[in-house]
């Protein structure tokens, strides 16, 4: 590929401003190893295997402490064995309608980085898929900050809940009910700025070896809670609960409920809190 064949790309297709997928990665590094993970992943991989790709327009990296990590439920999840599991969570967001050439992309970057020494690989794969925006719902309608701010705007932590329905048709209920009535209802008066909804997307066939296939493409649904108050000050009155409401509702159960808090770039703030 030649040099031209970039401003041949960058003219066609879309190129607006809306998260239209997510790349959502929540990982544990294998004891021990916790620093130099952290050390690889934001001094290289944060970098070259995600913002430096093609239509991947903002990142930013959590972190659950000890203490938050004890704040998970339910205790036995499909998501991660035990709950615990996971102590970094990076999120992306892609622009709309550039989820497959961005996929071919990362699938040849990664490669490329693996064949060259640069994947760290003491560490697990808790939840790793990229996802397809369904909706976005906003506690102060047009008066806060949009969805496409959310991973530059100085939140102080992020919930992050998993919910399982019965089936495809039961999960457009599940999704309807969570825009008109349950989101809404929650995050009046809460520290909760917005709640971005995703479903997942399978991996390609050629994905790297060590991240297995996306479980629960037709019926999953991937919620993102932004947090303008650190989550141990309002988990309890915020998010405990949550998951005998969606029971009540009949449409689904909560497989995964977390609480992060964002990293400091360019430190190990937190590191030594992880176990």
């Amino acid at each position: 590929m030649t040099s031209d064949a970039y401003a041949e790309l960058a003219s066609v297709g879309p190129y607006g401003v809306r998260p239209g997928h997510a790349l959502i990665t929540l990982v544990e590094p294998h004891p021990g190893h916790e620093y130099a993970y952290n050390r690889w992943y934001e001094d290289d991989h944060f970098i070259a295997g995600a913002m430096a790709m093609p239509w991947m327009y903002a990142g930013r990296r959590w972190v659950a402490t000890r203490e938050l990590q004890l704040l998970r439920y339910p205790e036995k999840s499909a998501i991660a064995q035990p709950v615990t599991a996971g102590c970094y969570l990076s999120v992306y967001w892609l622009t709309e309608g550039r989820y497959a050439d961005h996929m071919r992309w990362t699938v040849g970057i990664n490669k490329r980085l693996l064949r060259d020494g640069r994947v760290y690989q003491d560490r697990t794969h808790v939840f790793t898929a990229f996802q397809d925006h369904e909706a976005t719902v906003y506690r102060d309608g047009a008066a806060g900050p949009r969805d496409h701010h959310a991973l530059d705007h100085p939140y102080a932590g992020l919930a992050l809940e998993v919910i399982e329905s019965e089936g495809p048709e039961q999960r457009e209920e599940l999704l309807a009910w969570l825009r008109s009535r349950h989101l809404p209802r929650r995050l009046a008066g809460s520290p909760a700025a917005m709640v971005t909804v995703f479903r997942p997307t399978p991996l390609p066939s050629d994905r790297m070896s060590y991240v297995k296939q996306v479980e629960g493409v037709d019926t999953r649904l991937t919620l993102l809670w932004f947090l303008e108050s650190d989550p141990r000050e309002c988990w309890d009155p915020c998010f405990t609960g949550l998951d005998g409401e969606v029971a009540a509702a009949g449409l689904g159960r909560v497989e995964f409920m977390a609480a992060f808090i964002p990293t400091i770039p360019g430190t190990d703030q937190y590191v030594s809190e992880l176990r």
